[in-house]
């Protein structure tokens, strides 16, 4: 026996025992389990709240994106809206440019109808001067001074009425 008291893993193992004892009787052994439960409810505590965290987490992830999506299929819808429009406002501007340009057409052919009308006229003019002319030298060498000057009066008074 006395060899037992000399081997040192046997006086490990004894005071190990006595320890234990000791921690029981004196009710340590409950303060260390408290601790260790206390310690497990704040993990759990934080858990818990670390999963609320990830779910918040993941539903403002998904607000986010249908945020994201919306935006996104309003820009698709002011493009389009923007599209429409341009081709809207082309289709008006080609339009007005075809009236434009008809109201241009028609307007130059009045001034050329009127341009026509006005050389006509004038070539009527000269004619019937050169004609005038032309009878009053052919009377003048015909016929004697009297008759020239009744037959140039009444012609000059006809041409003169049909002129006006």
């Amino acid at each position: 026996m006395f060899s037992l008291l000399t081997d040192s893993t046997f006086l490990t193992g004894l005071s190990f025992v006595c320890f234990v004892g000791m921690l029981l009787y004196f009710g340590v052994w409950g303060q260390i389990t408290k601790a260790l439960d206390a310690r497990a409810e704040g993990i759990k505590t934080e858990l818990e709240e670390a999963r609320k965290l990830r779910e918040e987490a993941q539903a403002l992830l998904a607000q986010y994106q249908r945020k994201q999506r919306d935006a996104e299929e309003e820009a698709q819808e002011i493009v389009s809206q923007a599209r429409h429009e341009a081709e809207r406002l082309a289709a008006e501007t080609k339009q007005k440019l075809d009236e434009q340009v008809t109201r241009r057409t028609a307007l130059a052919e009045q001034k050329i109808a009127m341009a026509e009308a006005q050389a006509a006229k004038e070539v009527r003019d000269a004619a019937t001067e050169v004609a005038v002319a032309a009878a009053a030298k052919v009377l003048a060498e015909t016929s004697d001074d009297a008759r020239q000057a009744a037959l140039i009066n009444q012609s000059l008074d006809q041409v003169r009425q049909r002129l006006v």
